[in-house]
């Protein structure tokens, strides 16, 4: 899935990052709120955020993306220019030590429509801030920009980074040497 955005939708992604300073807590108290339900409905984020939508996206389904990314990364501002969110999911299991929870939560996010994604999503962004892990948010963003599509690629591109294939031990390898002689 290509990482692509627009020029309008880069410039939305660098306001945001402009708000991660000392000057803009309120700012961003104020989007993390959002959270709350569905962040496209609370008409406090409004004034952060429509300007800053694009003409061609408003009235659109991406538009609640927009006011969903905002909310998200007032909660964990930190970002990361590698990896995709299951590449993310996958750190935090490690860190955890506890696949089992991680996955049963990275499966829930796979199967959500966008519609149900709020829950979901915003759950997985609160493990990355408590494991002090940044998100690749311009990849985010493009992800959910296509999290709909129905071949979903957004979906295996990110089961993929989470269960990617595992190379056999090399002392597998060392036993299949020795059966083969």
């Amino acid at each position: 899935m290509p990482n692509h955005l627009t020029n309008e939708q880069y410039a939305f992604m660098k306001y945001l990052t402009s708000l991660n300073s000392d000057k803009n807590r309120g700012t961003l108290a104020v989007l993390r709120r959002g959270l709350a339900g569905k962040p496209i409905e609370d008409l406090n984020l409004y004034r952060f955020v429509a300007r800053k939508v694009p003409d061609d996206d408003r009235g659109t389904h991406r538009e609640s993306i927009y006011y969903l990314l905002a909310a998200l990364y007032a909660l964990q501002p930190e970002s990361t220019d590698t990896g995709n969110f299951g590449s993310h999911m996958k750190t935090v299991a490690i860190r955890r030590n506890d696949t089992e929870a991680a996955e049963r939560r990275f499966t829930l996010l796979l199967n959500a429509t966008i519609e149900d994604l709020n829950t979901p999503l915003r759950q997985a962004v609160m493990m990355l801030k408590q494991q002090e892990l940044p998100v690749n948010w311009n990849a985010l963003f493009a992800d959910l920009l296509h999290w709909d599509h129905p071949e979903k690629p957004v979906q295996r591109a990110w089961a993929n980074s989470f269960w990617g294939y595992e190379r056999p031990a090399e002392t597998e390898n060392a036993n299949q040497s020795a059966d083969n002689q």
